[in-house]
C-alpha cells in the first residue's frame, strides 16, 4: 500500500494487518482525480481512519492539514507511524476516539460555513456506519464534501453521487453550491 499521486507519490505506508481493509489504490486514485480542485488549502476530517491512506493522500495531493478519528489500538499504531514517516506532523492531528462521539463534538456552524472542507470516511462494511454517517450529515453537514466508502451491494440514504469500483462504492455528497 502507497500514497499514489502528489508530492509524496510513490511513498509506501505502514499497514496494520489483515484486520484493516485500506481503500485500495485504484479507488483513491479516481476519487482524489476527481476531488483535486477542492484539495488545494482544504482542512480534511479522515473518519474511521485506519492507515490514514485517505486522509494522507489528500495531504500529499494539496489539503492544508488532515485530523484523523480512529479507536483501533492497531490502525492507531499503523497510522502514526505513516504520519511520522510522511514527515507530516505539523499538518496533521490524531484523535482516539469514536467517529461519531467525535462528531458530535464538532460546534454547529451556519450552513455555509462547515467545520471541514472535505471528510473522507471509510466505515466497516458490515456496520451501519455509513448510513448513520451520511444520516448527520444531511440532518447537519459538518463539511462542504462527504466521501463514504461502502459496499456496493448498499445504497446510502438521499442518493449522493456514486462511483462504482467492483464490489466497492464511493457515495459523495456536496453542500449547495460545492
Amino acid at each position: 500500500m502507497r500514497i499514489v499521486g502528489g508530492r509524496w507519490a510513490g511513498a509506501d505506508l505502514v499497514s496494520p494487518g489483515q484486520r484493516v481493509r485500506p481503500t485500495k489504490e485504484e479507488i483513491r486514485s479516481e476519487l482524489f482525480d476527481t476531488l483535486e480542485p477542492d484539495l488545494a488549502g482544504a482542512k480534511v476530517l479522515d473518519l474511521f481512519a485506519g492507515t490514514g491512506a485517505l486522509g494522507l493522500e489528500a495531504l500529499s495531493r494539496g489539503a492544508k492539514s488532515v485530523d484523523f478519528v480512529e479507536n483501533g489500538a492497531p490502525a492507531l499504531h499503523a497510522l502514526k507511524a505513516n504520519v511520522a514517516k510522511l514527515k507530516a506532523r505539523n499538518w496533521t492531528r490524531i484523535f482516539k476516539k469514536d467517529a461519531f462521539v467525535f462528531l458530535t463534538g464538532i460546534p454547529n456552524f451556519p450552513d455555509d460555513e462547515p467545520a471541514y472542507d472535505l471528510v473522507v470516511a471509510d466505515p466497516p462494511y458490515t456496520s451501519k456506519g455509513s448510513d448513520r454517517l451520511a444520516t448527520l450529515w444531511i440532518e447537519r453537514p459538518f463539511s462542504r464534501i462527504l466521501c463514504i466508502e461502502h459496499s456496493s451491494e448498499h445504497r446510502l440514504p438521499r442518493p449522493g453521487k456514486r462511483r462504482g469500483f467492483g464490489t466497492t462504492m464511493v457515495t459523495t455528497y456536496r453542500m449547495k453550491g460545492q
